[in-house]
């Protein structure tokens, strides 16, 4: 190692020929600081070394002014690299400098071109109404609504030159879309619609109160635990045969083994709190698969037919097929084909999209699957508006012992042995979701389907993808088919209800672009955070937690979509950070500035206290509505005094874990930083060989 006195000699021609402007005494303290770096490197000793970094370890971030730190999606973090030269420091600060300006002027330029593109854009799909007009009788192949084009506010909507111009058609209205489903599909765009609460309980009541025996399967989402419909559904569902299904278990990370048994143990024990009266033999069918119907004696009959009896709790998703397979086994085993089904559900928890794959599956007949059209899938609450319906498929002997065949065929079956189009399909559900499943289908009907590969489960190919994929709609079959009086006579239906609104939801708050960051569409990968007292944990900005008092730091996982921001700072800044940044890039939803901002409830503080009572175990869940949760794990016997955020108007909810050890799939600590790095699970595909068995 050369002395300092030698190297600044020899360093001393580079720095005047690159800044010539400043004197040798402003660098001099610079170099020897880097000599004396290089030494210490040179002969390393105890000092000045890091300290361990224990699982609770804040001196990375304990003295510095500044603890602004923004994580949106830290998938993969690099490693630091060594500090580069100074003359490589003020080439690349001249180099942001000039970028910045760049993209200064191209977003200028870009503002400019859409100010004018604005001005001179017509909306061909506007249209005018025509309120001479009648309705068609007819409803929309996507939302069940009438269509009509007299109101456009008015569910079933088209404008009347393309409402005229389709009826005068041969065929005339018996496929088309309304206008609100042509736009959720082709242009992500939603309409505000005139349809209150009481219109969607009144239609779905209606509906159920028909006469004769009738299975409802209430969707509940995961993600928005506990329901708050359930304690609403004896009065709703009549005295009803019920079995509930927990969607989108697929989004779910598995933070311990047993994770999927821990998920349904909690659905029944929500929906014995919410006062649904459970079989007689429910002890022993909780832990077995609840295929069968419970012993038909007289005092069971009469229990039945008294009151709303929960069957059966099952996980699925409707999206990836995890569970699907499953859930027509057990309905055809249990409830056979005694009478119609309906599908009962909040808004946005997957009724759509668990029509479209049992549409596409053996629950539904051969000729129903092709001649029925599918429904309107969406991030946006409510997008089915009336019944949607199609015919089930009768479980005769013949056609379980055929599919049994089929399924055990399929479960013998290995990666390699598939077609490309199926491995694609399932490399395609494995981005989407942790647990996939096959749905197939043992009988078709047209020729053209025979052709085509047995893989048909595609029921998120009108889903709108975060990812900003391309809406892929499914093949429709060239000779259109339709059912006579005839395929449909005594059938039994399976019907597909609107999605009632849920009250104080933050989803009522935010607007199409908003719910599309808000709503998690793909596995939701946890963000841990290690904080001490003092500091605040933003997510967006519609949640907030201050942490105000405790012994020791403690760990928030944060469980949402993975685009909605978090934002991490100290108290005494965060109501600064939150006038200033609300509504713009930095905290991302609402998005639009000071206008929406201006328009926006504001946030409303409720006082929270929590003590840690196990290892790396969460006490519980601070919940925001719909728009996800944080998982606090404080250290054993701490005792946590918090502060949560929401908007006025939506409810803050402090829950059991639904995870309770998410913290311990979290990666390793992001040097200088409060944050752990990401850790994506690999997925699971279910009735599938991991690898094919090769003969010995």
């Amino acid at each position: 190692m050369l002395p300092a006195r030698l190297t600044r000699k020899l360093l001393w021609p580079l720095f005047r020929a690159s800044t010539p402007s400043l004197p040798l005494r402003l660098w001099e303290p610079l170099l020897e600081t880097r000599c004396a770096a290089a030494t210490s490197t040179q002969y390393p000793s105890g000092v000045g070394r890091g300290l361990p970094r224990g699982p609770t370890a804040t001196g990375d971030y304990e003295g510095r002014d500044d603890m602004e730190e923004r994580f949106l999606f830290p998938e993969y973090i690099p490693e630091s690299e060594p500090a580069p030269l100074l003359e490589e420091q003020l080439r690349e600060l001249q180099q942001r400098q000039e970028e910045e300006e760049r993209q200064k002027q191209q977003r200028q330029e870009e503002r400019l071109q859409q100010k004018l593109r604005a001005s001179h854009r017509v909306h061909r799909v506007v249209g005018h109404p025509d309120p001479t007009v009648q309705p068609s009788g007819l409803n929309c192949s996507g939302c069940g609504a009438e269509l009509h084009c007299q109101d456009p506010g008015v569910p079933g909507y088209l404008p009347s030159e393309k409402f005229l111009s389709a009826a005068a058609q041969t065929g005339g209205l018996a496929r088309t879309v309304c206008q609100r489903c042509w736009l959720l599909v082709h242009h992500r765009r939603a309409l505000r619609l005139q349809v209150s609460r009481e219109q969607y309980l009144e239609l779905v009541s209606a509906a159920l109160q028909k006469p004769g025996p009738a299975l409802v399967l209430y969707m509940v989402d995961l993600l928005d635990v506990p329901d708050a419909l359930l304690p609403d559904l004896p009065a709703l569902v009549g005295p009803k045969q019920l079995i509930v299904l927990g969607n989108k278990v697929d989004l779910l990370p598995q933070d311990a083994p047993g994770y999927l048994q821990r998920l349904r143990e909690r659905l029944w024990d929500d929906c014995a709190r919410a006062g649904l009266l459970q079989p007689p033999d429910h002890r022993g069918r909780r832990h077995s698969g609840g295929d069968r119907p419970p012993d038909g004696g007289e005092n069971s009959n009469h229990w039945a037919r008294s009151a709303t009896v929960l069957r059966d709790v099952r996980l699925i998703s409707a999206k990836t097929g995890y569970g699907v397979e499953e859930l027509i086994s057990a309905l055809q085993r249990s409830w056979r084909y005694r009478g119609d089904v309906y599908l009962v559900g909040a808004t946005n928890a997957g009724k759509s999209t668990l029509f479209n794959t049992l549409l596409e599956s053996d629950y539904c007949t051969a000729k129903g699957a092709e001649a029925i059209d599918r429904a309107t899938i969406s991030p946006w609450p409510g997008t089915t508006l009336n019944l949607l319906k199609f015919p089930i498929c009768n479980p005769t002997p013949y056609r379980m012992f055929q599919r049994h065949k089929r399924l055990k065929k399929d479960a013998t079956e290995a990666e390699e042995d598939l077609s490309q189009q199926e491995k694609s399909q399932l490399n395609l559900l494995k981005k989407h979701g942790y647990v996939v499943g096959r749905v197939g289908r043992t009988f078709l009907y047209s020729e053209e389907q025979k052709d085509d590969a047995p893989f048909e489960f595609d029921a998120d190919s009108l889903a709108f993808d975060m990812e900003n994929e391309p809406v892929v709609v499914a093949d429709t079959s060239t000779k259109q088919v339709e059912l006579t009086p005839e395929d449909v006579k005594d059938a039994h239906w399976f019907y597909d209800t609107p999605g009632i609104t849920k009250e104080n939801c933050i989803l009522n708050l935010l607007t199409e672009k908003e719910v599309n960051i808000v709503l998690p569409t793909h596995s939701i990968v946890p963000r841990t955070f290690v904080l001490k007292p003092g500091m605040v944990l933003f997510l967006g900005a519609i949640g907030r937690i201050d942490f105000l008092q405790g012994s020791q730091s403690a760990w928030f996982t944060v469980v949402a979509s993975n685009v909605l921001p978090v934002h991490i700072t100290s108290l005494d800044k965060a109501d600064t950070i939150y006038q200033k940044h609300a509504g713009h890039t930095l905290l991302k939803v609402p998005m639009g500035g000071k206008e929406r901002m201006a328009e926006f409830p504001p946030l409303v503080a409720e006082d929270i206290t929590l003590e840690g009572f196990g290892e790396s175990e969460a006490v519980a869940d601070i919940k925001f509505s719909s728009a996800g949760w944080v998982a606090v794990t404080p250290q054993l016997k701490d005792r946590l005094r918090l502060r949560g955020y929401t908007p006025q108007g939506t409810v803050l909810t402090v829950r059991p874990p639904l995870l309770p050890h998410i913290v311990n799939i979290k990666g390793e600590r992001i040097k200088r930083s409060v944050a752990y790095k990401t850790k994506k699970l690999p997925s699971l595909v279910y009735n599938l060989q991991k690898k094919k068995q090769t003969k010995t």
